[in-house]
């Protein structure tokens, strides 16, 4: 059964994330920025893009105007659901790892795709987040690949790297998925803009469904695992 967004905000909301997001009866999400000198601006109209694809398909009432924000500052809490990508070097902070942790013990969600580069510095730096955690490959019997659009097999495959089949990895806070990690995989390729890769319309289809399931599996929208 769906759960109405008032609901869901409202359980945001227990978290001690700020009002701004409620106005207009909507929220935003943000592009997390981070240090170290990966490109945290890649795929600049990915998550617009898969706002306005949730808007349409899964009956979300997301702000459609995409933000950005600092892994450090108090603002990460007006977000409920943070995107990152790059693909090269990430550095967090002794503050930014505590800052982060904070957000994702109260709730938030923070989906991470790799897009080619970035795997060893953000395993590295999960590790400040969660000393005592490591990334743990999900089943594809995960609730994630079971929600408004079926993917029997996990991830798609956007764009060939390695010839590694893509993975996703999750990081969990009482028993909760509070972070997504999409690996080998580069779903936010496939929800640029058509022109900049020139993906078929099968590729870009289903990158948008899953993205679509990782929105509504974090909002708790449909189906859980």
């Amino acid at each position: 059964m769906k759960l109405s967004f008032k609901i869901i905000v409202s359980s945001i909301l227990i978290l001690g994330i700020s009002l701004g997001f409620m106005q207009n009866s909507t929220f935003k999400l943000a592009v997390l920025k981070y240090d170290g000198g990966g490109d945290w601006y890649a795929n600049p109209t990915s998550l617009k893009n898969l706002v306005e694809f949730c808007n349409k398909n899964i009956e979300s009432n997301i702000n459609p105007i995409t933000d950005h924000v600092d892994v450090g500052s108090k603002e990460i809490f007006n977000y409920p659901f943070i995107h990152m990508t790059g693909h090269g070097n990430v550095i967090f902070s002794g503050d930014d790892a505590a800052n982060l942790r904070k957000y994702l013990q109260r709730g938030g969600f923070l989906h991470i795709d790799d897009n080619y580069g970035m795997d060893k510095f953000i395993r590295r730096e999960l590790k400040k987040v969660f000393p005592n955690q490591t990334l743990i490959e999900l089943p594809f019997t995960h609730g994630v690949f079971h929600q408004k659009y079926e993917f029997p097999n996990g991830l798609p495959k956007v764009h060939e790297h390695d010839n590694k089949p893509p993975q996703a990895f999750g990081l969990f806070y009482e028993s909760k998925l509070v972070l997504l990690y999409t690996y080998e995989c580069d779903l936010g390729d496939g929800w640029e803009d058509r022109q900049v890769h020139n993906d078929d319309t099968k590729t870009r289809e289903n990158a948008f469904k899953m993205g679509a399931n990782i929105i509504q599996y974090a909002f708790n929208l449909g189906e859980i695992d």
